[in-house]
């Protein structure tokens, strides 16, 4: 936030009437600093009044003194200045005289409203919503309003009220349609009536909640009963014993954290909703006249009031009601609630209360221990986050877990939440849950370098880290994630060392997303046939792919958490189909691996002549990984077996094979080129090898063939080149992984009109994709919520592109490329580079839509052109724009084939790149 015109410091003080809350209240206003990221032109105060009586106006006064002390230092003053508060924006909060409903006064009254868009987890006070509006909205919203001033005739302020019904009321709205949970987990939450509230609590079991009723920093365990019109907090899991059996009414019962003679201990009081804080004669006590109380307890007034008492000082709080300390055992709610019932004089409970140390209300006051409430407020929040963390994960909901990450590392307990992640990942049945789990120990690991380790996205190929991975690997997944945490430990000492342990974390989830995917293996079959002669080639030949609605969420994990839907078109580039295999039987018991172009001149040639060879088919840039993840994937080579691989193939085909892939598109085209060519490497295999594969079932060899090589990826492109023309493909949200497709049905003359108006454009960028996924990935499992709306819109918008293919509107799928660049755009930030959004600034005139094909980044523009066959004139108005780089543009054509697997005769074998 830019400070406003003429305003060097923002100042926020609270003024405290006691010399210890100083101290305490000052640590939470530099914990708030740095968990809200409060602007650094931001000075927060808690300053002790001079006197306990001084007033408002005597505090007002001391607190501006204190205010040009700092900014007088902080301006390098050696003398204090007033000068220095003419261009401070100050900010005077008076916590004032004690606030009977919150022991750390009125500024710390935990609020039952939450901020989904704040990027730290966090209880809102009082304080937190003045502080928002100091720092970041006060100016904004009056900075141009005229002030005035009115007189409103026979007005009053409530300075602080001590009326439980007022206090309830702010809290809790009884005609609410529903209860308010904030910060809470709640595991029977049907038991919370309408218009209650529960901030900062952790339910367990059967506790039920009346309407207009609060609960507030309490861990409970049901069978519990809390009626109407009560307010309970401060209560911990061991005081559960003591409400049960009650049914509370128009109650407000807290527990306090004291300090008494400087032990640390526990003190609970108790009053009615509806009493009256006057003197005896008129007031009340639990709801009840006093001379009702006295009768119905035994107490007597002796008991609460010395005989030399004032009639007139006879009221509540000075009425020493509340024990704070028992000869014999430690004090609890029992200690209070038995006033509720008819108790006989002479009776237990009141023997009991009666051998307790007893303080008043205002006695009560200076021996609580702020800092200790504080605390156990934060450790309960903490508690419930833990239980959240745990229930979002395993009920697979979409929260994001970020700003729970970002508080337990901002103050300081990351510990905890590592270990709950830890629990859940090793106990998950299913591998997503896991991965997840393993995604967010990344993110805190991530939070704890503070920005500083340099980038999460890298290698995770670190030796150390093998024996945990090599678990996982082998689906031990308890020992693997025990394994990961004992090598964590060791990397936590410094921001490079945090960094580089996130990212093998993110390299371990992997290896559970890999394991996830390849149960789309269930859905791989083949069917012999004849065997074709030595020698003779068997070419398999396919179309790019361009999708138009819908990527990213064919990406695992998406595909099975969210469910994937993507439109593609399969399309000849230039009036060729670009990408291609061809395999053949050789006598020699050895694999001939070539990749390049289809000529022999630029190819790469591998001769692999043992196992050892195929030993690095996981390594994705090793030379012609792809072609030999084939031959394991196609079942032809078994890699870890016994036999030697001249065995394998002597013993099962009399001899080796020959495969030759080949694409005439750019690297990093965007048009689906690695998987389609990893289609058409398995079938020209699966056929020289006697089976024959359909194309369905080849679209899940493919998957399982990336996970094999370690590349990952989604299933979109093998989907839109391998199966022909204009298709809908979709997976559902489960396990094992199956992709369907449907045709997509188009008026008749609509492809040909297609044909004319669509226009691929190479930027001269080569894409980043690995880098994109891996960013798409972290947002994804952190479920930011920008994210997950996104990826269902696009699954939502594919159906409404389908639509409009079925309508052959132009206009409209131009509609929808431009709504799809810009969700691509928000799934992956960084994927539009400057020279490409200046080339579709100039483009746009003239198209009805566009969008960079696959994850962006570079690669190949696509363009719905408003008229037909607009190539030479594209090329003119490109040609006029400058810092363009090395473009061309290209025509497409919608291909009606897909996958064509034909067989050559040896004869027609004019082109061996192996002597």
């Amino acid at each position: 936030m830019e400070q406003p015109k003429g305003v060097d410091w923002t100042v926020v003080i609270l003024t405290c009437q006691y010399k210890d809350s100083v101290q305490v209240f000052q640590r939470e206003l530099e914990v708030r600093q740095k968990r809200e990221q409060i602007p650094a032109g931001t000075l927060l105060l808690a300053v002790e009044d001079p006197e306990k009586r001084v007033g408002s106006g005597g505090a007002t006064l001391n607190a501006l003194l204190v205010a040009a002390e700092h900014l007088s230092a902080r301006a390098g003053f050696t003398v204090v200045t007033s000068d220095v508060l003419h261009s401070a924006w100050i900010l005077i909060l008076h916590m004032g005289r004690d606030f009977p409903f919150d022991d750390c006064g009125r500024a710390f009254t935990c609020l039952p409203v939450e901020n989904p868009e704040a990027p730290v987890e966090a209880l809102v006070c009082n304080l937190d919503c003045l502080l928002d509006i100091m720092t970041y909205r006060l100016w904004r919203e009056l900075r141009d309003q005229p002030l005035s001033m009115a007189y409103v005739s026979n007005g009053s302020y409530s300075y602080m009220t001590s009326s439980a019904t007022e206090f309830l009321h702010s809290l809790a709205l009884p005609g609410a349609p529903g209860a308010q949970i904030v910060h809470s987990q709640v595991e029977e939450q049907q038991l919370l009536a309408a218009g209650s509230s529960v901030v900062s609590c952790l339910l367990e079991g059967p506790v039920r909640l009346g309407p207009g009723s609060v609960l507030q920093h309490c861990h409970l365990r049901g069978p519990i009963h809390i009626g109407a019109g009560c307010m309970v907090s401060g209560l911990d899991i061991a005081h559960s014993e003591a409400l049960r059996g009650w049914e509370l009414h128009d109650l407000v019962l807290q527990g306090h954290r004291t300090r008494l003679h400087g032990s640390p201990g526990h003190a609970f009081t108790l009053v009615g909703r509806l009493d009256s804080w006057e003197r005896q004669g008129a007031g009340t006590y639990l709801n009840v006249p006093w001379s009702e109380f006295f009768k119905r307890t035994g107490v007597r007034a002796w008991d609460l009031w010395d005989p030399d008492t004032p009639p007139a000082e006879c009221c509540l709080p000075s009425a020493r009601l509340f024990p704070v300390l028992h000869p014999s055992r430690d004090l609890g709610p029992q200690d209070l609630l038995w006033m509720l019932d008819r108790q006989e004089d002479g009776g237990e409970a009141l023997r009991a209360w009666r051998a307790s140390w007893r303080l008043s209300w205002e006695q009560l006051q200076p021996c609580l221990d702020r800092a200790a409430t504080l605390a156990s407020r934060r450790d309960l929040f903490f508690r419930q986050a833990l239980h959240k963390a745990r229930h979002v994960l395993e009920a697979r909901q979409d929260l994001s877990l970020r700003p729970l990450i970002w508080a337990a590392v901002r103050e300081g307990c990351p510990g905890p939440l590592l270990a709950t992640l830890d629990q859940v990942a090793a106990g998950a049945e299913d591998p997503g849950v896991a991965a997840r789990a393993l995604a967010c120990v990344a993110d805190v690991l991530g939070c704890m370098a503070e920005g500083r380790g340099g980038l999460r996205s890298g290698p995770a190929a670190n030796p150390e880290w093998m024996r945990p991975f090599s678990y996982l690997e082998c689906g031990d997944l308890a020992a693997g994630v025990e394994a990961l945490a004992q090598e964590r430990d060791k990397w936590l000492s410094r921001p490079a060392l945090l960094v580089r342990a996130a990212r093998h974390y993110e390299g371990a989830g992997q290896i559970l997303i890999r394991q996830a995917v390849m149960s789309a293996q269930h859905f791989v079959s083949t069917e012999p046939v004849e065997l074709p002669g030595p020698g003779q080639w068997v070419v398999a030949e396919c179309p790019a792919r361009v999708d138009f609605s819908g990527g990213w969420s064919d990406t695992p994990p998406l595909a099975y958490e969210l469910g994937g839907a993507v439109l593609g078109l399969a399309v000849r580039v230039d009036g060729r189909r670009p990408i291609g295999a061809r395999a053949r039987r050789i006598p020699e018991p050895e694999l001939w691996l070539a990749v390049g172009p289809r000529q022999d001149e630029m190819t790469v040639k591998i001769v692999c002549r043992c196992l050892a060879d195929l030993r690095d088919y996981c390594q994705p840039h090793a030379p012609g990984a792809l072609l030999k993840a084939a031959f394991i994937c196609a079942g032809i080579v078994h890699v870890h077996s016994e036999l030697q691989l001249n065995e394998q193939l002597l013993r099962t085909f009399g001899g080796g094979f020959e495969l030759h892939t080949w694409s005439e598109l750019p690297h990093g085209s965007g048009l689906g080129t690695s998987s389609i060519l990893a289609g058409t490497a398995l079938a020209a295999l699966q056929r020289a090898a006697g089976r024959v594969v359909g194309t369905e079932a080849l679209i899940h060899a493919v998957l399982h063939l990336e996970q094999v090589l370690t590349t990952g990826g989604g299933w979109q492109d093998q989907v839109g080149g391998l199966m022909p023309g204009i298709k809908v493909g979709r997976s559902r949200a489960q396990l094992p992984l199956k992709v369907e497709v449907e045709e997509v049905t188009v008026p008749e003359g609509f492809v040909q009109k297609l044909n004319d108006h669509l226009l691929l454009v190479y930027t001269g960028k080569t894409r980043l994709a690995r880098n994109l996924l891996q960013d798409v990935l972290r947002s994804w499992y952190a479920r930011l919520p920008a994210v997950v709306q996104n990826a269902h819109s696009l699954v939502q918008q594919t159906e409404e592109c389908a639509e409009a293919f079925r309508q052959g509107s132009l206009p409209l799928l131009g509609q929808c490329l431009t709504s799809y660049w810009e969700q691509k755009k928000l799934m992956a930030p960084g994927c539009e580079p400057l020279a490409v959004r200046r080339m579709m600034d100039v483009l746009a005139p003239h198209v009805h839509g566009q969008s960079l094909a696959g994850a962006g980044g570079g690669g190949f523009l696509y363009l719905l052109t408003k008229e037909p066959q607009q190539k030479e004139a594209l090329e003119a108005v490109l040609a006029k724009t400058e810092g363009l780089g090395n473009y061309s543009i290209h025509l497409v054509e919608v291909d009606t084939q897909g996958l064509s697997l034909k067989l050559l005769g040896t004869e027609a074998s004019t082109c061996c790149p192996f002597p």
